[in-house]
């Protein structure tokens, strides 16, 4: 495997003066990045059929092990206060279990019939979208979880390093991301790692917007939790339904903090009115406008 060689380029890397070794790091974080590039056409492809699949009720649903499963969880709990993507319909099957998440737990991405368990335990179905990130492409719990849940009817991507059997041909949607050897051969928390947080990042954003969670590059449905992300949706809904911040923070009161909603309301909307609008439109607070 290609992260697993090492390049004698870096061979020496312990004897360099630390500014040399950093730097050197830096690039190969570039050009994991730059690798992503022949990538867009098979992540936009995945996204767009993520959102279609997921509908009202369908789960994002993250599988790896080791730094491939810290890196996928990442991605996934951040969608909540992001986007306000129900907590429940985010779900992450861990090699080794949660635990695994601050400590190795051995032979745990080995475990092929695990994977099959997780999978059937989750009750993973034709509304779920499973993402599958291993950096080898071979990881057995991955793959395993990738081939139960596209039997199951789920729609599956997978995410590599490496090209080759496995992960990329058990998924429907296979991104291949060849960021080569790590500046520390064998170290994928490296330049793979960058380079897995980086498509996820791509993939889920995208799902997002398709989602119709996203209007005039504003995160319209935002969890409000704190005084400063309050203030962000006040001045969101006055730019958005061209109000004051007083008519925006009353129209805010109205929906509960929900923003969409709030947008609706500022322009006349009352609270039902709105809410069947947002309905009738998947979400899409555009269309929801130009509805009214």
């Amino acid at each position: 495997m290609s992260t697993e060689t090492v390049d004698p380029r870096y061979v020496s890397l312990d004897q360099w003066p630390s500014a040399t070794a950093v730097e050197a790091m830096l690039e190969g974080q570039m050009a994991a990045i730059a690798a992503i590039k022949g990538q867009v056409g098979a992540i936009a492809a995945a996204a767009e059929t993520a959102a279609r699949r997921l509908g009202d009720d369908g789960r994002l649903i993250y599988a790896g092990a080791g730094t491939s499963g810290r890196v996928a969880v990442q991605d996934g709990v951040e969608l909540f206060p992001t986007y306000n993507w129900p907590q429940e319909r985010c779900v992450f099957l861990m090699a080794g279990g949660p635990g695994a998440l601050l400590e190795s737990v051995e032979g745990a991405e080995d475990d092929a019939a695990a994977g099959r368990v997780a999978v059937a335990e989750t009750m993973v179905g034709a509304r779920d979208v499973v993402i599958g990130v291993a950096a080898s492409g071979r990881t057995p719990f991955t793959v395993a979880v990738i081939e139960a849940a596209r039997a199951a009817g789920a729609l599956t991507i997978g995410v590599a390093n490496n090209p080759g059997q496995g992960l990329l041909t058990a998924a429907e949607h296979g991104i291949l991301v060849d960021t080569g050897s790590e500046v520390v051969a064998g170290s994928t928390r490296m330049k793979a790692g960058t380079a897995q947080k980086a498509v996820l990042n791509l993939l889920s954003t995208t799902i997002m917007v398709r989602r119709g969670l996203v209007h005039r590059g504003l995160m319209v449905n935002m969890r409000v939790s704190n005084r400063k992300l309050r203030g962000r949706a006040e001045a969101m809904v006055a730019d958005l339904a061209g109000v004051s911040r007083a008519a925006a923070a009353a129209a805010l009161d109205t929906a509960n903090e929900d923003i969409r909603a709030a947008v609706l309301i500022a322009q006349g909307a009352s609270r039902s009115e709105a809410d069947a609008l947002l309905r009738a439109h998947d979400g899409s607070l555009s269309a929801a406008m130009a509805a009214r």
